[in-house]
């Protein structure tokens, strides 16, 4: 079984900055893409960053200019740095990776949420 556990989100004034954290953990054999989606409300679920294995990354136009991902392999952690917040960034930021385990080819998973909100 394969755990992902967000931490980092709150509460920050417009100009302000958070660094999210999420862990994956469990049966890990390798993990290959992770990354971060957020769900504003009354919005759909979007992309806000994607990091490959390697490093290779892939931002929204929205937030490219504003946000860094890294990532720890030999922690299976990945790292989201969002400088310059604006109260359109608030939303629940979900963690996925791309795991593949000892028992089990690539599954997809995702944390369980963590909320951003950005006052003006």
């Amino acid at each position: 079984q394969v755990q992902l556990v967000e931490s980092g989100g709150g509460l920050v004034q417009a100009g302000g900055s958070l660094r999210l954290s999420c862990a994956a953990s469990g049966s890990i054999f390798r993990i290959d893409v992770m990354g971060w989606y957020r769900q504003a409300p009354g919005k759909q679920r979007e992309l806000v960053a994607v990091i490959s294995r390697g490093g290779r990354v892939n931002y929204a136009d929205s937030v490219q200019a504003r946000i860094t991902i890294s990532r720890d392999n030999a922690k299976n952690t990945v790292y989201l740095q969002m400088n310059s917040l604006k109260p359109e960034d608030t939303g629940v930021y979900y963690c996925i990776a791309d795991v593949y385990s000892i028992v089990s080819p690539r599954v997809e998973h995702w944390g369980q949420g963590t909320l951003v909100t950005v006052s003006s």
